[in-house]
């Protein structure tokens, strides 16, 4: 389980992407740069998602988060060799459990965003790249979090696919978590517990 902290670094990763569309077309550090500042600062004016507001995150997912993150290749990720199995109808399911299993488990976390900036890490890699690592730094009153993103080229502008917090992986992470239901009960078995979960989240916070 995820300590508050990375809960609220990895809301904060996926969250970015509110403010993607505005810097498509540029270098993937500034990119990065330039929607970690500019969340911080909305996550800071809206005092509902600092609240952890499941409505008002939702509509931010589906709105302004899910057109700039890869959620299909996120998820396939974590189901693994599995999800070639699944079928059309499964794989959107599992789909849209998981970006919900996401907006619940981390919403809660929203209101540790206080004072914190973003720091770049210095890229590795090519300018022709398609798949690319930024590595950032994000610093506040206590010790700095590392904070990596890892993002493929769609078009003209750049999506992300999976997020680094303190040198755990989030699909790695959700991969050992779903290897189990995945075992026993198969893609249906893991929709089904993801389900549960959910719903059991959304009933704790209503």
């Amino acid at each position: 389980m995820y300590s508050m902290t990375k809960r609220w670094m990895t809301i904060l990763a996926l969250l970015a992407l509110t403010g993607a569309g505005a810097w498509a077309d540029t270098a993937p550090d500034v990119f990065v740069q330039q929607f970690s500042n500019d969340i911080i600062e909305t996550i800071k004016a809206d005092k509902a998602i600092q609240a952890g507001d499941i409505a008002r995150i939702r509509a931010l997912v589906d709105t302004k988060i899910a057109p700039h993150v890869n959620f299909q290749r996120m998820t396939a990720m974590t189901v693994g060799l599995k999800w070639r199995s699944a079928s059309p109808e499964q794989q959107q399911r599992l789909i849209e459990e998981f970006k919900t299993l996401l907006v619940n488990v981390y919403s809660g976390a929203l209101n540790q965003v206080k004072d914190q900036t973003v720091q770049l890490k210095p890229m590795r890699g090519k300018p022709t790249d398609s798949e690319v690592v930024v590595r950032t730094e994000v610093r506040g009153k206590a010790e700095p979090i590392q904070l990596d993103y890892r993002l493929e080229k769609a078009a003209d502008s750049w999506k992300i696919y999976d997020v680094n917090v303190l040198g755990v992986w989030l699909v790695e992470s959700y991969k050992s978590q779903f290897a189990n239901d995945l075992s026993t009960g198969g893609i249906d078995g893991l929709i089904n517990r993801l389900g549960e979960k959910n719903k059991s989240q959304s009933s704790t916070k209503s």
